[in-house]
């Protein structure tokens, strides 16, 4: 257990070396000289003081994406007596967006809204912000404007791990225009400070951007510990028995909505390697869903693959499972990562995102090249033990990455970003 332990405080020294920033810009050589930000220990007012935080984002609501932080962090900011605002696409617009039932406009109507939030809603921002003089600005994802933007994934990095990234982006004119546009974005001046949420992305964006006009500060995400946590035994035995397994079955459960990004094909494959487990596949479209099943069926494993799509009570799945598999070609986080922790799942994914920080290899999981065969033996392996013997190590490892730390650290930066704004103001 002394091992394990000491492997456990390696890996939160490594995750609290989130909430560094550069004291400037960015030296020559990526990731340099970030100092610490200090910590807010007075509530959540560096300084004091109540601040009025506007945060720009296209959608707000609970999940796991960007809308889903973005929310989680204006519940925190209030909860420390803060005032906060939400500047939406449907503010940008002054009503919802339309909703289509051909597939073909939907999608196109997705590319429109994308571009017209960052464009349109730019200088609709801008004109929101200039109302609000006193306000703060955390931009989320799009818009080109706000104190502090927080990248949420760099759509080139994306590309380029799934392999012939060019061909990708010119296919999708969408993906050309973000990274036009982030790129204007990164080596101007649109923003004060950037955050990104690990080491590996500050220095990918320097590696697909160059030189960044703006200092950087790491935030890692934070996990809600009340609503994921180890199941009782009461709790695990409902869950398998409403989706037909008993205890027999080795279960490894995969979440996430983009199947083919994520892993689930390699995850499939891993099956062949491993005759103990069985697969559940939580999210995915009705058409991503379709391929996967055909590709476990050529693969001789269809019978021990279950997809149940899309669903929101995710904590019932992680009670049913034994272990959790995300062999994913990029992630700029993987929240997900860390609600399986949190719900003493042990986790078998590839080293992107938040996985190199919070893993340590045997001690809550283990980490895998993107390869069927390793990632089976892997499977097996956990397959072999009881799931019981990792919920310690695994709720613990992540116990520090709270979203009241989070927003404690998000706090401490804009107090730095009002007073580099007050000189501004007073000339």
């Amino acid at each position: 257990m002394a091992g394990r332990d000491d492997a456990l405080g390696r890996a939160a020294r490594r995750a609290r070396r989130s909430g560094t920033t550069a004291g400037g810009p960015l030296p020559a050589r990526p990731g340099a000289d970030r100092e610490a930000v200090p910590r807010d220990g007075a509530g959540g007012r560096v300084g004091g003081g109540v601040m009025h935080i506007v945060q720009i984002v296209p959608t707000i609501g609970s999940g796991s994406g960007v809308g889903g932080t973005a929310q989680r962090l204006a519940l925190e900011f209030e909860r420390l007596g803060h005032r906060v605002e939400n500047f939406t696409a449907d503010t940008a617009r002054g009503h919802s967006r339309r909703r289509f039932r051909s597939l073909l406009l939907h999608r196109l109507s997705r590319v429109w809204y994308a571009v017209d939030f960052s464009l349109a809603g730019t200088r609709k921002a801008r004109r929101f912000l200039a109302d609000r003089p006193g306000a703060v600005s955390i931009c989320h994802n799009a818009v080109m404007t706000g104190d502090v933007y927080v990248n949420h994934g760099i759509v080139f990095s994306s590309m380029r791990a799934r392999g012939d990234a060019v061909w990708r982006m010119a296919r999708n004119p969408l993906h050309t225009f973000t990274f036009v546009r982030d790129r204007i974005r990164y080596r101007g001046h649109s923003h004060r400070a950037i955050v990104a949420l690990t080491d590996r992305e500050v220095d990918e964006l320097t590696r697909v951007y160059g030189r960044l006009a703006a200092p950087v500060t790491v935030i890692p995400h934070g996990v809600d510990l009340d609503r994921f946590g180890p199941p009782d035994e009461a709790q695990r035995t409902a869950a398998r028995a409403a989706l037909g397994l008993d205890a027999e079955h080795r279960v490894a459960l995969f979440i996430g909505h983009e199947l083919e990004r994520k892993g689930v094909a390699e995850a499939i494959d891993a099956l062949v390697h491993a005759p103990t487990v069985l697969l559940l596949v939580v999210g995915g479209d009705s058409a991503a869903i379709e391929r996967m099943r055909r590709r476990a069926g050529r693969a001789g494993v269809a019978a021990r693959v279950l997809f149940v799509g899309p669903q929101s009570d995710l904590p019932r799945y992680f009670s049913a499972a034994d272990m959790f598999v995300f062999p994913s070609s990029y992630e700029s986080y993987g929240l997900v990562i860390t609600e399986a922790l949190a719900s003493g799942v042990p986790v078998i994914a590839t080293p992107t995102g938040c996985a190199p920080d919070v893993i340590v290899d045997g001690v809550n999981g283990h980490l895998v090249d993107r390869d069927p065969a390793a990632i089976g033996e892997l499977l097996e392996r956990v397959a072999a033990t009881d799931v019981d013997d990792w919920r310690s190590a695994c709720r613990s490892s992540v116990e520090h990455l709270t979203w009241r730390a989070a927003a404690e650290r998000y706090l401490a930066l804009l107090r730095e970003v009002t007073q580099q704004r007050a000189p501004e103001a007073a000339r």
